[in-house]
């Protein structure tokens, strides 16, 4: 039997070499749109799938996380518990795999390419939007909010074909189905995971149904409509997944004409976390057969970060870059002498907890006076509305999630039942959104990621859940009542989050960082009033 490094050095080079390939290819074709990328990422992908596919490897891998003694040097120990989390998802067959590589990308490609077919025009996602934030007329918004989905019936099919060959490679690896499998992998207790997110439904359900009620009320004045006939398309997203500009907090005038990527620089700065780097590696305005959306990526865990944006100057666009450059602070400042797979982020959660963050700053009412140059007067009266407009955008956004884990869930568990109908029941279950009378469209499908980053939305809740926790450990660590330009703020973050990549699993990091694990309560302490 090989020893632990003749197994494992040349297999990580591997995978460094794979991965690095497949990230570039993903980059490109994700600005480019071009079918050659396409296909060089698949490819890249299959490889790695037929490396971590290898029965010999796995068995040997196993032997060496039974070694009592290699369980005392925990870097190597961590590194091989990661390695298998890549191992077991790929035991099953390699023409299954290899077919559920080809459909991902597939989707993935029809929604690069995807632009709205809208009164007789193709228009882009970000014009939706103009039209969802700011148009008066509800026949209109209506068929903008239409327009949105048209995208699910392209892929809606494909989709459900997908789930039912993850749940087939879930089975073949040992599990119940994909998504049993998904949360065992990503280090998360099924039981505790929905334990923890009953307890936000319950804690958030009265409060959120108060804040929509006196939301609806004001977007019944505005539309001159009764608050029975609001409708889905009368929210400010296509899938009420964020708060509308409230009357009393519009936010995008302060950004009208301000240049977006400057501001990005000079926050992160401030609090001694240098993103030029990162900005100068960076694909951020739009243009045709560009992906609409918004992502960092880590191509090499040595540095080379990079963000795809779309921007223009708004409120949404402004927190999306401190958003996505939260991401990439993460990444740039783990510690570059670790092996290669602990140069990661603990987990999912936690670098999407430090996004989220960054991304709620630009409804604080300092940030913008320091950063939007908002005079001091304004935003001092503004406070209120802002606390209110930041706590509705908190309790909109967790409810939205608890819609997409719930489907998730349902929808590996038996994704012959009626999506379209599931879909509904749980918008109006939790998001409080009636169903559009008739309606039977897989508008579910129109989500990205339940096709192309599935069971996922989990890690979005619990990053909200863990913002919030970081947000009252720094307060606590400061010994203050802000954090805004101040380096000690991003010195703690490298310290106590970013410094230790995946050395640790994610909860050890938490209790390490702050003392416990991680616990709702903070958040509702923040934003549940």
């Amino acid at each position: 039997m090989p020893s632990v490094d003749a197994f494992l050095a040349p297999r990580l080079k591997q995978v460094e070499n794979l991965s690095k390939a497949a990230a570039e290819a993903y980059w490109q074709a994700t600005t480019t749109g071009e079918e050659k990328y396409e296909k060089q990422y698949v490819r890249y992908r299959q490889d790695l799938i037929r490396l971590f596919s290898s029965k010999d490897d796995y068995t040997h891998l196993k032997e060496l996380l039974a070694d009592q003694k290699l369980q005392r040097d925990l870097l190597l120990y961590r590194q091989l518990v990661l390695l298998e989390h890549e191992y077991i998802p790929n035991q099953p067959d390699a023409i299954l795999l290899s077919d559920i590589v080809h459909k991902e990308s597939e989707i993935e490609s029809e929604f690069t390419r995807f632009r709205a077919s809208f009164d007789d025009r193709i228009v882009s996602d970000n014009e939706i939007q103009d039209i969802l934030q700011n148009a008066t007329d509800s026949t209109l918004r209506r068929k903008a909010w239409e327009a949105s989905k048209q995208i699910g019936n392209q892929v809606a099919e494909r989709v459900i074909e997908l789930v039912k060959l993850r749940n087939r490679a879930a089975q073949e690896a040992g599990f119940k189905n994909y998504y049993a499998m998904s949360l065992k992998l990503q280090e998360l207790d099924g039981r505790n995971l929905f334990s923890i997110l009953a307890a936000l439904e319950e804690k958030t359900t009265e409060p959120f149904r108060r804040v929509k009620q006196k939301l609806d009320e004001e977007l019944a004045r505005k539309f001159g409509i009764s608050t029975d006939e609001i409708m889905p398309w009368h929210y400010a997203d296509p899938f009420f997944q964020e708060a509308p500009p409230l009357e009393s907090a519009q936010l995008d005038p302060y950004f009208k004409g301000k240049n977006i990527v400057e501001i990005t620089k000079r926050f992160f700065a401030d609090i001694g976390l240098e993103v030029d780097d990162i900005l100068e590696r960076s694909d951020l305005f739009e243009r045709p057969n560009k992906n609409q959306h918004a992502y960092c990526i880590d191509i090499d865990h040595s540095g080379d970060i990079r963000v795809l944006a779309n921007i223009r100057d708004n409120e949404w666009w402004m927190s999306t870059m401190l958003h996505e450059l939260g991401h990439g602070v993460y990444d740039k400042y783990i510690d570059r002498t670790l092996p290669y797979l602990l140069r990661t982020p603990a987990h999912t959660l936690t670098t999407e907890a430090i996004a989220m963050f960054m991304g709620r700053l630009t409804k604080n009412p300092e940030w913008l006076t320091l950063y939007a140059d908002v005079p001091e007067q304004e935003t001092k009266a503004l406070k209120p509305a802002l606390e209110e407009y930041l706590s509705m955008s908190m309790l909109i956004f967790v409810r939205w999630g608890l819609v997409m884990v719930h489907f998730e869930h349902e929808m590996y568990h038996d994704p012959d039942q009626d999506l379209n109908a599931l879909w509904w029941s749980l918008v109006e279950r939790f998001q409080l959104v009636k169903k559009p009378e008739g309606r039977n469209e897989p508008d579910w499908a129109a989500k990205i990621h339940i096709g192309t980053a599935p069971v996922y939305y989990q890690n979005y809740i619990l990053g909200e859940l863990m913002a919030s926790q970081l947000h009252f450990m720094i307060l606590d660590e400061l010994r203050g009542d802000s954090y805004l330009k101040k380096k000690s703020t991003g010195s703690y973050l490298i310290r106590r989050i970013f410094h230790s990549g995946a050395q640790v699993p994610w909860y050890e990091l938490l209790k390490n960082a702050g003392g416990e694990g991680l616990n709702p309560d903070y958040f509702v302490k923040q934003f549940v009033r």
